[in-house]
């Protein structure tokens, strides 16, 4: 049978070949050898289809030749095992769809509706399949760069974190292997994390010393391999992770560093960068009164306090520190409030702005008359008119030295009537704008003044003689101007409480020089205002008319010639006042920086403006400027070493990953 199986070899097509050899060998019908050199794949495929039944839609890519070396016969299953070994040597893929099996490139196969299976049922042989592989140890993102390099390009690795799982899509029998690759890799570790409380020492510190010696000592040691410690400073405990050996190695050194000192005692030595020593010390000393190591006796509910925990706290006003001496767990927890309360307070910048807008209008007119007659050479008033406006001296003598503001007219003949007419309007008209600014810490008064200080008389004396005897008098000063108290408290959040007080006075222009009014205006109020927001305190709003008439009874009513017998005087005042705010937190010093380099700036140009005016009458114009402000922009955050640390961990973390 070898013998005609070789001749037929030689001298037959390939094609025909195995047809004749499973035709005229009906015994061989189910058992089949299949020997083949350069036959074509299409003709195989009809081969393989009539000995197994099955039907095949072939994709025109598929094309080339085959050849099979075989020396034992095979039964159906195997047939189609080898055929689709065939295909895969090939570059193609079996896509089993409904009742037929679709022959496409391997290219094309995994976004195919091939079959999913699983542990029970895998697959088997060069079958193209998808298979989810669960992990339960290790992180399925992990396993791809491991696994990649065993895919072939027309395979398909990926990772689903959210459920840990693996999705390959390849060969039955590669993803097999897989899977016995990753059942001996995705195994329990000995990287568990251990709770170790202390006692004497501090845990931060502890963590410090041991995390510098493993730099120093495993520079070159992987990642995975260095054991990772955390802090807890509430529980003033060590989180340890690592190796089981690393974790033993770092006990020991943990139990040798937590032993209590030989005093028996701490005594540390706090330098404050913000608060006051002198301040913290009543807080502090009231914190450790209510700290106190208790006991429970067996049995028993009761907690006893224990003896021995004396605590001493001074502050040191020249450093601004605090020397405290304290046992280990009092220590820890007053470090920990003192790391609270010496924190930087945020400042607030309050800026008042003050608007005033008056008019003031008058308007008087008014006839005087006086008569006269001469005695002895002089002259005598007789009789006359005299109304308030009007100025006696001025009709009787008509100096001009007595005459009032306005227009004044006369008529004026010794020893005969005499009269005058006065008339006189005014008007008035005031616009002030004030914008004290005040900067001030955080529930700290603050107070800023701008104005004068005027002096009041309140008391004289001097003698009625030629030359008075030790005359004296007595002043009060005051201050007339702007005045602004604050007090803001910042809340949580953007919202500032404000406790205000406000006054705006002024001084009236007085003729005679003895006494002086003033005008006051003052606000004294709470409240609550947004961050960079405006906010009206309050105001005032006056309307002020007055109609003065003086006039002779009768004479003065008589119609138009009533005229010359009345005095007539009209006042108009309107006052327009409003006081606003607006508060704006200064949380660090980025924000006090760009505030005073703004103001700097503002002021410096308006004394360079001023310099390039010059200043009549002088050849040399050395205007005053500010020198330019050079501030550096402060950092808002320093790193230190446990930040330093943190973020070298991660690093680490992150390539071992990768």
């Amino acid at each position: 049978m070898e013998r005609l199986t070789t001749f037929c070899t030689a001298f037959v097509p390939k094609a025909f070949l195995l047809l004749v050899f499973l035709l005229v060998n009906p015994a061989y019908a189910e058992n089949i050898t299949l020997n083949l050199k350069d036959a074509d794949i299409n003709a195989l495929i009809d081969t393989v289809s009539k000995k197994t039944g099955k039907n095949f839609i072939v994709d025109p890519r598929v094309k080339g030749k085959v050849t099979v070396i075989s020396s034992h016969p095979m039964d159906v299953e195997e047939l189609y095992q080898v055929f689709l070994s065939i295909l895969q040597v090939h570059g193609f893929s079996t896509v089993p769809s409904g009742n037929v099996i679709k022959i496409i490139p391997d290219a094309s196969a995994k976004q195919a509706e091939i079959p999913t299976v699983n542990y029970r049922a895998p697959g088997i042989g060069d079958e193209m399949v998808t298979r989810v592989i669960t992990l339960d140890n290790i992180s399925a993102s992990q396993l791809v760069p491991i696994l990649r390099p065993l895919i072939p390009q027309h395979g398909h690795l990926a990772a689903y974190a959210r459920t840990n799982v693996l999705i390959i899509t390849d060969r039955a029998a590669n993803i097999t292997r897989l899977a016995q690759i990753i059942k001996r890799i995705d195994l329990e570790g000995d990287n568990d994390i251990e709770v170790i409380r202390l006692e004497y020492a501090s845990a931060s510190e502890i963590v410090k010393i041991i995390t510098s010696l493993e730099q120093k000592d495993a520079k070159d040691a992987p990642a995975s391999d260095r054991p990772i410690l955390v802090a807890d400073d509430r529980t003033n405990s060590i989180l340890m992770s690592g190796d089981k050996s690393n974790r033993i190695r770092m006990r020991m050194i943990v139990s040798h560093l937590d032993t209590p000192l030989e005093s028996g005692g701490n005594t540390n030595v706090i330098y404050l960068h913000y608060a006051k020593a002198k301040e913290l010390v009543p807080i502090l000393t009231g914190v450790s009164a209510n700290i106190t190591e208790v006991k429970r006796p067996q049995g028993g509910t009761t907690r006893i306090p224990a003896a021995g925990n004396k605590v001493s706290i001074e502050a040191d006003e020249q450093t601004n520190a605090l020397v405290i001496s304290a046992p280990p767990d009092i220590m820890r927890s007053l470090q920990a409030v003192i790391k609270k309360l010496d924190i930087r307070r945020a400042q607030v910048l309050v800026e008042a702005i003050i608007a005033e807008v008056s008019s003031t209008k008058g308007a008087e007119l008014g006839v005087q008359w006086a008569s006269s007659a001469s005695t002895a050479g002089s002259n005598v008033t007789a009789g006359g008119i005299s109304l308030s406006g009007t100025d006696s001296k001025a009709i009787n003598s008509f100096n001009l030295g007595s005459l009032q503001q306005g227009l004044s007219i006369g008529h004026f003949t010794k020893g005969t009537i005499r009269g005058l007419l006065r008339a006189l309007a005014s008007d008035v008209k005031t616009n002030v704008l004030s914008t004290p600014n005040l900067v001030t810490l955080d529930n700290e008064e603050a107070e800023i003044i701008v104005g004068e200080n005027v002096p009041f008389i309140t008391g004289q004396f001097t003698n009625n003689t030629t030359t008075p005897d030790n005359p004296f008098q007595t002043i009060e000063r005051h201050d007339v101007g702007i005045v602004l108290k604050v007090k803001p408290q910042i809340n949580e959040g953007d919202a500032v409480k404000l406790d205000i007080t406000q006054e705006v006075s002024s001084v009236q222009n007085d003729t005679s020089g003895t006494s002086l009014t003033t005008n006051k205006r003052s606000i004294k109020t709470s409240v609550l205002v947004d961050d960079k927001q405006i906010i009206v305190l309050g105001g005032l709003i006056k309307d002020d008319l007055q109609e003065t008439v003086q006039k002779v009874p009768l004479l003065g009513d008589i119609p138009l010639l009533g005229m010359l017998f009345r005095n007539t005087a009209t006042d108009l005042v309107k006052t327009n006042l409003m006081v606003f705010l607006r508060p704006e937190i200064l949380r660090n010093g980025q924000d006090t920086f760009i505030q005073t380099n703004s103001k700097y700036e503002f002021i410096r140009k308006l004394q360079q403006a001023r310099r390039e005016e010059g200043v009549g009458l002088m050849y040399d114009n050395n205007a005053p400027v500010l020198p330019k402000l050079e501030m550096r922009l402060p950092v808002p955050y320093q790193e230190t070493d446990e930040d330093i640390n943190s973020i070298k961990n991660i690093i680490n973390d992150n390539r071992a990953e990768e």
